[in-house]
């Protein structure tokens, strides 16, 4: 497999994990349950360009132009670097003949980077401490990214079928 295909496959992995994600989100949202702004970590990465780090309460912070599409745009581009996290762990064969387990271990270590950094960093406390329901908000996003490991799994057993 040439570099090019690899990287190109790793784009498709990642988008599919996002999109499976997505329509995770979006089914819950249905049943009522609160998920994700994208327009808050578009904000957050508005303010990080400008060299902000850290806000009180995101939601408070002055909006960013686009930061609707900031925010989907970064969805995706986390999605992606994940996986080729996840195929710099297990191994560029691991695109040919996809296994479950290293996808799902990623997805749910890949939980911290919200816990211990975004959380806090949008006002949110370590592992939303500063929410009504941290436990509640903690599992709801272990959960999602097991989903999204789930995502890397399926993605790429179906690009491993086509290509």
């Amino acid at each position: 497999m040439s570099l090019l295909h690899e990287v190109f496959t790793v784009v498709l992995i990642g988008c599919g994990a996002t999109l499976f994600m997505d329509l995770w989100l979006m089914f819950l949202k249905r049943l009522g349950v609160q998920t994700l702004n994208f327009a808050f970590i578009g904000r957050w990465v508005g303010h990080l360009g400008r060299g902000q780090v850290a806000h009180a309460a995101i939601g408070k912070a002055p909006p960013v132009r686009h930061e609707l599409l900031l925010g989907w745009l970064t969805h995706y581009a986390v999605g992606i670097a994940f996986a080729g996290l996840l195929v710099a762990a297990a191994g560029a064969g691991w695109m040919a003949a996809p296994s479950l387990l290293p996808a799902l271990a990623l997805g749910v270590g890949t939980v911290v980077f919200p816990l211990l950094v975004m959380q806090p960093a949008m006002g949110l406390g370590v592992a939303a401490s500063r929410t009504p329901s941290p436990l509640k908000n903690c599992l709801r996003s272990v959960v999602n990214h097991a989903v999204f490991g789930l995502g890397l799994f399926l993605a790429a057993s179906v690009i491993a079928r086509l290509f």
